[in-house]
C-alpha cells in the first residue's frame, strides 16, 4: 500500500517534464500527487512531448498543461509569473542534460526553464531529478552544471544506477516515481505553513 503524503494535500505543485524516455514515469508521479490532493500543474518542453502526450498529464492532473512559453492557458500573463509565485514546490522529472545546462546558465527558451527562473528558491523548493545516459551524466560539463545549480539553491534527487534505455547499466537512471513523491512530501515540510489552507 502506498505511503500517505501528509504534506501534499492542498499543495500547489509545478511539475516540469523535459525530453527523455523516463518521462513516462512522471505520469505516475503526477497521478500520485493528484490522488493525495495536490494541485498539480505540468509544464512540458517540446522534446518532452515527443515521448509522452500532454493529454496524459491533463487527464491525470485535471488541469491545463503548458507546452510553450507563448501559451496563455489560464491567464493573460505571457511570462507565466503567476505559476511561479503561486507554487509551493516545483520538481523537474526527468531533468535532462540540456535542462541542467539551461538552468545553470540562465537560459529561459522553454516553458519549464522560464517558470523555474521566476521561482524564489529561498522560499519555494525546486527539486531536480536528473535522467540521462551514464556517459552524459559523467561529462565534466554536467558535473560543473550540477555544482553550479546546487550553489544556486536547487535540490537534487538521484539519479540512481541501473539499466538504461540505451542498453547500458550505470548512473543516470531517474529515481522511481514513488521515491520522488516522498521527496516532494519531505520538501513540503519546510513550507507546510504555505500549504495549510
Amino acid at each position: 500500500m502506498a505511503t500517505t503524503l501528509e504534506h501534499v494535500d492542498g499543495a500547489r505543485v509545478v511539475v516540469g517534464v523535459t525530453g527523455g524516455i523516463a518521462a513516462y514515469k512522471t505520469a505516475t508521479l503526477v497521478s500520485r500527487l493528484a490522488q493525495q490532493g495536490a494541485e498539480v500543474t505540468v509544464l512540458m518542453t517540446s522534446a518532452a512531448t515527443r515521448f509522452i502526450q500532454p493529454l496524459t498529464f491533463q487527464a491525470l492532473s485535471g488541469r491545463p498543461v503548458y507546452t510553450s512559453q507563448w501559451e496563455h492557458v489560464e491567464s493573460q500573463d505571457p511570462q507565466h509569473i503567476s505559476l511561479a509565485t503561486n507554487a509551493d514546490i516545483a520538481i523537474v522529472a526527468p531533468c535532462s542534460m540540456d535542462c541542467l545546462s539551461k538552468l545553470a546558465t540562465g537560459r529561459t527558451d522553454d516553458v519549464v526553464c522560464l517558470v523555474l527562473s521566476a521561482i524564489d528558491r529561498t522560499s519555494t523548493p525546486v527539486l531536480l531529478a536528473p535522467s540521462m545516459n551514464a556517459v552524459m551524466w559523467g561529462q565534466p560539463a554536467t558535473q560543473r552544471n550540477i555544482e553550479t545549480l546546487r550553489s544556486d539553491g536547487f535540490h537534487f534527487i538521484g539519479p540512481d544506477s541501473g539499466w538504461q534505455a540505451c542498453r547500458a547499466i550505470g548512473s543516470g537512471r531517474m529515481t522511481e516515481p514513488e521515491e520522488l513523491a516522498l521527496e516532494v512530501n519531505r520538501a513540503l515540510e519546510s513550507v507546510v505553513g504555505r500549504v495549510s489552507r
